[in-house]
């Protein structure tokens, strides 16, 4: 029998030399676009979300894209496709995507004629690992040095309880599901953040995405670490911290022993004498804690503050030290 040609490649549309990162890739993007519970009712989206899932079911399957690409390079999307005689007798049953007939709303007659499946029930041999799910996670950044336990809520996908799945209920499309076998529900997880992740660290939480299709396994949940800004600190590379901190001229010119904050508390600094705005002292393995042990650096950034208003004894020790004192700042200036 005569069926119409797919094009598995267009459907996703990728080219035929698309990796299988760029396959999954494709198909992600174009599944959520089009899934029935974004699209309710939509049964021109059903449809073309049953359309992704057959071709990703078969350019994602090493086997079945390597006996689809044997087809040739000639055949286009509209013509009239029959498989070469002995291919029916070649190859397994794989089974309907959605547990049904390919004529009753699952896998096409093109992709029965090829790989088998009309009238079989799903679970012949046929399944698909659940999609990753992905989130993000905002983190201080003393959460973020020193790790924490994090209760995140998203909202899962799961296999629709009135069809167990399926996608029908006797033979008609599930209600419930619109015929895609899975719903949103809420769902609430308890996550441990080790310490040391970074702005943008990819942490997996293993079989927390979405359910497999047929008995697949579980996708896996990626949650994209987002730290937020501090009000003291910002991070300089990878590992350090930076802080500026204010201080007196007198505590410049004699130095002192002032205290500076740190991720773990303030600690006692000592200036030294002559200290200049601007100039960058050190605290070592003060800043953040690293993933394989170990710790950066913290690095204090001195600024010289005058008192804004002066006491009448502040003001006569000020014109004191200008009578006494030779110095010129702007001798340091470069000159021209």
């Amino acid at each position: 029998m005569a069926v119409e040609f797919r094009d598995y490649y267009e459907v996703l549309g990728v080219p035929k030399t698309a990796t299988e990162d760029e396959i999954k890739s494709a198909y992600r993007k174009l599944a959520r676009k089009h899934h029935p519970d974004v699209n309710p009712g939509d049964k021109s989206a059903e449809e073309k979300f049953k359309e992704i899932n057959e071709a990703y079911a078969v350019l994602s399957d090493l086997d079945k894209r390597k006996r689809y690409d044997a087809l040739g390079p000639n055949w286009k999307a509209g013509e009239e496709f029959r498989p070469p005689p002995g291919w029916e007798g070649a190859h397994a049953q794989y089974g309907d995507f959605f547990g049904q007939g390919a004529s009753q709303g699952g896998f096409s007659d093109f992709f029965a004629s090829l790989f088998g499946g009309r009238g079989a029930r799903a679970g012949r041999g046929f399944a698909l690992r659940g999609q990753d799910a992905e989130a993000e996670i905002g983190l201080t950044l003393e959460e973020a040095h020193r790790g924490v336990k994090r209760n995140v809520t998203l909202q899962a996908m799961e296999a629709c309880n009135d069809c167990h799945g399926t996608g029908y209920r006797g033979n008609d499309v599930c209600p419930t599901c619109q015929g895609s076998g899975f719903v949103r529900r809420p769902k609430s997880l308890e996550v441990r953040i080790p310490a040391g992740v970074r702005n943008g660290s990819i942490i997996r939480l293993a079989g927390q995405g979405e359910p497999g299709i047929n008995g697949g396994p579980v996708g896996d949940l990626l949650l994209y670490v987002q730290i937020q800004p501090h009000r003291l600190f910002h991070v300089v590379g990878e590992n350090d911290v930076e802080i500026e901190m204010a201080m007196t001229p007198w505590e410049a010119a004699l130095g002192a022993s002032i205290p500076v904050p740190t991720l773990d508390g303030p600690v006692q600094m000592k200036i030294p004498a002559g200290a200049q705005g601007g100039q960058r002292l050190r605290l070592r393995a003060r800043g953040l804690n690293r993933r394989g042990g170990g710790r950066g650096d913290e690095y204090v950034k001195l600024k010289i503050v005058n008192p804004p208003k002066l006491s009448p004894q502040e003001k006569e020790l000020f014109e004191k030290l200008a009578a006494e004192s030779r110095f010129n700042a702007r001798d340091l200036m470069p000159e021209g």
